[in-house]
């Protein structure tokens, strides 16, 4: 007694599935480009911001750890009654350093004197330029550098030398040492001039005498109007707390203190804020992408009715039709992911080149970027693959 056999579907292996994924793609590139294009456009731009957020947030980081996060200023703040004028005492940068902890103090006082290029700019056109009494030792607690020219000294500090901050060196037009600036009554020489100072931007618009010279030439009362101080990093919290009491002992409500590295931490902290909203754009322009690929697909399946009926007269089961198309949709999203990935890792190496910053394309980004390009491409193929799944050979092959 003869048994009938049963006839079993050929199995595809992964290669023929990539073939006939492929297939499709082959026959219509300009249509595939221009599908692509939508998904590669959303994945650059969220590649892009979150780049360009990384790169802005490593190279605010990479200050902080140059500048250093242990520098407290002290400053003269409201007294107790109002309009009343508080001064810090005269010894208040010696009594700073003697705190348990404090490895450097130096401080500055503002003058009345104004800063002009010559005697016959108009007295009133400051150009917001500070003219500051400083310590010998104020740069090294700044941890600031010199752009040209020496810092003050005991010798220099006491005669009409001044070294300018780098704000007041570009609004005075000085690049160099040498040159010499009006101040009050009299010619003072640029002896040097200073690198930026993101922790002292009050510094990089000021002209810097030195503390003896202030006192003998511009009226200067020794009263610091701000002190600066560098402690170790484990005793900050400690410093803080005692620079108060310590520069006034009776009142030290008069006495202000401030973190200058927060603003600059908070930055960090909050850099990618602002980023969510061109992240939205960006996974909008995605999803519409993926409604590109889904149309795409759509026509492809009504394009190939012929060949879905004969390949389904043929043998070819529905599931492996289904896999086709979904093959495909993924295919065509993975190459505009791929697209996406190079161009939003390039759009940011271009922005941090021009910025100065370092590349920064955080690992996560592209990973989370490519997945989220598979999950629409799968998304948008199912519905065209299911359609084509559906399709009767003997209709398709009479439709064709």
């Amino acid at each position: 007694m003869s048994r009938t056999r049963r006839l079993t579907a050929a199995r595809l292996g992964p290669r023929d599935v990539l073939h006939v994924g492929s297939a499709g793609l082959r026959s219509r590139p300009v249509r595939v480009v221009l599908s692509a294009l939508g998904i590669a456009i959303g994945i650059a731009t969220m590649i892009a911001v979150v780049g360009i957020s990384a790169s802005s947030q490593a190279q605010l980081l990479r200050q902080l750890d140059a500048l250093g996060t242990n520098m407290l200023v002290a400053k003269p703040g409201e007294g107790m009654f109002s309009g009343q004028e508080v001064k810090l005492p005269k010894d208040a940068v010696g009594m700073v350093g003697r705190i348990a902890g404090v490895e450097k103090a130096a401080g500055t006082g503002d003058l009345t004197s104004s800063v002009r290029r010559s005697e016959k700019i108009p007295e009133a056109e400051t150009g917001g330029i500070a003219v500051k009494a400083a310590t010998e030792g104020l740069l090294e607690v700044l941890r600031g550098g010199l752009a040209s020219g020496t810092w003050l000294n005991a010798a220099t500090g006491r005669y009409p030398s001044v070294v300018l901050g780098h704000v007041a060196a570009e609004r005075l037009g000085i690049t160099e040492p040498g040159r010499q600036v009006w101040i009050d009554d009299r010619y003072f020489t640029v002896i040097g001039v200073l690198d930026p100072l993101p922790l002292a931007p009050e510094i990089e618009r000021s002209a810097l005498v030195g503390w003896a010279g202030a006192e003998r030439l511009l009226r200067f009362d020794g009263h610091p109007t701000t002190v600066y101080e560098r402690s170790t990093d484990a005793s900050v919290e400690d410093v803080q707390q005692l620079l108060a009491p310590t520069i006034d002992p009776q009142n030290p409500q008069n006495v202000s203190v401030g973190d200058p590295s927060s603003a600059l931490k908070a930055k960090a902290a909050t850099e990618g804020a602002f980023s969510t909203l061109l992240l939205g754009l960006g996974g909008i322009a995605l999803l519409v992408g993926g409604v590109g690929v889904a149309n795409t697909m759509i026509i492809s399946v009504l394009e190939r009715r012929h060949e879905i009926g004969l390949r389904r007269s043929l043998g070819a089961t529905r599931g492996q039709i289904r896999i086709q198309f979904v093959t495909e949709s993924l295919m065509l999203s993975g190459l505009g992911g791929l697209a996406g990935v190079g161009l939003g890792g390039a759009a940011t190496g271009v922005y941090a080149s021009t910025g100065g910053l370092p590349w920064v394309v955080p690992l996560w980004a592209v990973g989370g970027g490519f997945a989220a390009t598979l999950a629409i491409g799968t998304v948008a193929g199912l519905y065209p693959a299911v359609r084509a799944s559906r399709l009767s050979p003997t209709l398709a092959l009479a439709t064709a």
